[in-house]
Parts: structure tokens; sequence; C-alpha cells
């Protein structure tokens, strides 16, 4: 488990909050960034990816983990916007 707070996370309360919305993420079927011998559980998971440094986040407008994008999700997602400005 987790011993120390990973560079730029500025409070255990933070370091919960991203664990826990990572983990959510990997709940809903996002591929882990880590390789386990046996089952884990997603809130473990999670932590250990923290641990490694694997996970990507900000302090942006959701504040949390981010997930690299699908380009086949964003092309659709470009292609609704443009219906629904014309």
């Amino acid at each position: 488990m987790i011993q120390n707070i990973p560079e730029g996370v500025d409070s255990k309360f933070r370091l919960v909050l991203l664990i826990a919305r990572r983990a959510e993420q990997l709940m809903r079927g996002a591929r882990p960034k880590i390789e386990a011998d046996r089952p884990t559980k997603p809130t473990r998971l999670a932590a250990e990816e923290f641990d490694e440094n694997r996970v990507r986040w900000d302090y942006g407008a959701e504040g949390g983990v981010l997930e690299d994008a699908d380009p086949d999700a964003s092309a659709d997602a470009e292609s609704v916007e443009e219906e629904a400005t014309v």
C-alpha cells in the first residue's frame, strides 16, 4: 500500500479521492495500468497504480484522474457537436 504521498499530490485527502475515482474507472471497465498476479480489488489496484506513478491527474474542472481518451469516441463526439450546431 502507499507509504508516501506521490509527488504533486498536496494532501492525503486528495490522494484518497483520486484513488477512489480511479477505482471507479476500473470498475466501469477501464484497463489497469499494471498487471496483477492474482485478482485484485479495484481500490487496491488503483492505489498500486498511484504508488508506481502510472496515473495522470490534474486539478481541472473535475479535479481527478485523467483516462486516455479513445480516438473513436472523440471523433463521434465531434460529429455530434457539429450536428447540434447546424
